[in-house]
């Protein structure tokens, strides 16, 4: 009898220590296993160039170093571009070139070729004289019967020769005076304007041999070495410009009624000792799918997509670095 009192006691200990431990237990997992707060995370970015050259050629100068502020206009790196040089003194030679055949143009016949062809006028001029006076002097002996037609018809002939090579040589005279003709000058300056443009051309890659800064920021990389070879185009470096800097989230789209475009809301940076910040949303976009779309549910939900949400700081924020982790509690 008192061992079956004893069984009875046992089994209801056993069961009372079992009721214990499962009330333990649904505590326990109501608390760890109820929905706690979602967490978007995202993070600082920044806008960044990229500076290239226009030439290839070898790094011969770094003016700056990784993580230096530049400004506007400054000197980042120099170019060693040997090919450029020599297309330069090839460019000046051809435009000094040009420009000797202009002048000549302009300038005319030497003095010592005008004064030639005055020479030659004069010396027709007084053949014509001659003709003259021999014509008259046979027409007359003609008309009075003494000489013939066929000398009459020959120094006719003479007086009129005459008569042509002294316009001949006047207007060889004309023509050394006044120098070229027009149509050549006007190509002769084409040809010096010309060369000024292939000697430009090359001045603006020489220019590319210096790389200047086209805007304020700070150099985040630099990829070549100094003596390194580089063609056009070739990044050489990023700049990134800290004052156009943004927060960006991928949040899952259950998640977007309190971040819809205009909305002002606050996150917290890890790295800034939680430092609460205040920020504006921008820029809404759907991350897109590679894919035909689809729901895979079936049990009456839906697939949620996500989006990406940019919002701009309201006020600065000392120390914030690109790719800060930036927090918001729903």
């Amino acid at each position: 009898m008192t061992s079956t009192k004893s069984q009875n006691s046992n089994m209801l200990l056993a069961f009372l220590t079992l009721l214990g431990v499962i009330a333990i237990v649904a505590v326990v997992g109501f608390f760890m296993l109820r929905k706690g707060p979602e967490i978007i995370q995202g993070q600082a970015e920044v806008t960044e160039y990229r500076v290239s050259s226009k030439v290839p050629g070898r790094i011969l100068e770094f003016r700056v170093k990784e993580g230096q502020k530049v400004n506007a206009g400054d000197t980042l790196a120099i170019l060693e571009a040997p090919d450029v040089m020599a297309k330069m003194e090839q460019a000046r030679a051809a435009e000094a070139a040009a420009q000797a055949q202009n002048e000549k143009a302009i300038k005319g016949a030497r003095q010592e070729q005008i004064q030639a062809a005055y020479e030659m006028w004069q010396k027709a001029q007084a053949g014509v004289t001659i003709a003259e006076k021999s014509y008259k002097r046979v027409k007359n002996l003609f008309e009075q019967g003494v000489m013939p037609a066929q000398k009459l018809d020959e120094v006719t002939a003479q007086r009129d020769a005459a008569i042509a090579t002294e316009k001949a040589a006047k207007a060889q005279y004309t023509m050394a005076k006044n120098g070229a003709e027009r149509e050549d000058k006007m190509a002769t300056e084409a040809l010096v304007n010309r060369a000024k443009g292939a000697v430009a051309e090359v001045e603006s890659y020489i220019k590319e041999t210096y790389l200047i800064a086209p805007a304020a920021g700070e150099v985040s990389e630099i990829f070549p070495k100094i003596g390194e070879l580089i063609g056009t185009g070739a990044p050489i470096m990023n700049i990134a410009e800290l004052d156009d800097m943004w927060v960006s989230f991928n949040v899952r789209e259950d998640l977007l009624k309190d971040l819809t475009m205009g909305t002002e809301f606050e996150a917290i940076v890890p790295a800034l000792d939680n430092k609460t910040i205040k920020l504006k949303v921008y820029y809404l976009k759907d991350l897109g799918t590679y894919a035909a779309w689809k729901a895979t549910k079936t049990t009456g939900q839906f697939d949620l997509k996500t989006f990406e949400v940019k919002a701009n700081t309201l006020e600065t924020v000392e120390n914030l670095r690109p790719g800060m982790s930036v927090i918001i509690d729903k």
